[in-house]
Order: C-alpha cells, then sequence, then structure tokens
C-alpha cells in the first residue's frame, strides 16, 4: 500500500458526535482536542511529496500526553527531517463553544 493524498476519512457528524462522547465518557479528566493553525499545517503539507500527516501520542517533559505532526510520504515513510508540529492548542481551555464534539 502507499498513500495518494487522496484517502478517504470521513465520517458523518453522527458517528463523530458519539466517537467523541464515548471518549469523553471513558476518559473524562483527559483534553479533548488539540487545535493546529493552518500555517502549521500548511508548513507540513507544502513540503516535496509530503501526501499528508502523520501524527504521533506523544508525553512532553512535563509528563502531559500531546501529539507529535509529521509529513509522510506516498511510500508510508515518515518525513521527520522536515518540518514537526506540536504544542497545539488544548481543549480544555481553549473550547469552542457549542460544538457537538465536545459536549461543552
Amino acid at each position: 500500500m502507499s498513500f495518494n493524498g487522496r484517502e478517504d476519512h470521513s465520517i458523518t457528524l453522527a458517528e463523530a458526535t458519539a466517537w467523541t462522547a464515548n471518549y469523553r465518557n471513558a476518559e473524562p479528566n483527559e483534553v479533548l482536542s488539540h487545535f493546529y493553525g493552518r500555517n502549521a499545517l500548511m508548513a507540513i503539507l507544502n513540503q516535496p511529496n509530503c501526501m499528508g500527516i502523520r501524527i504521533y501520542n506523544a508525553i512532553n517533559p512535563d509528563g502531559e500526553k500531546c501529539l507529535v505532526l509529521v509529513g509522510a510520504k506516498a511510500d508510508e515513510s515518515d518525513m521527520y527531517t522536515g518540518v514537526l508540529a506540536e504544542r497545539g492548542m488544548k481543549c480544555p481551555p481553549m473550547c469552542p463553544p457549542g460544538s457537538p464534539l465536545n459536549g461543552l
């Protein structure tokens, strides 16, 4: 298998709402979401040969769970010598009001 950048990852709002509710119920004290700005995402995606973004679960030096974003090539390899991103804005406290995905 190889990546082509056109993989279908779509789900319905009903699925997304149910799945995020499942997570909130199973992990009531965990971060609900992470926000990454357009510039950070585009810096990764605009690298030559980048087909998409792979997201790794990680733990930072403060012992907090976080995400590390890295570009991925068609051959499924990580572009770890290129642009990496972390330091997403976590919800809570940076939560969008009224979203069916966060239950707030």
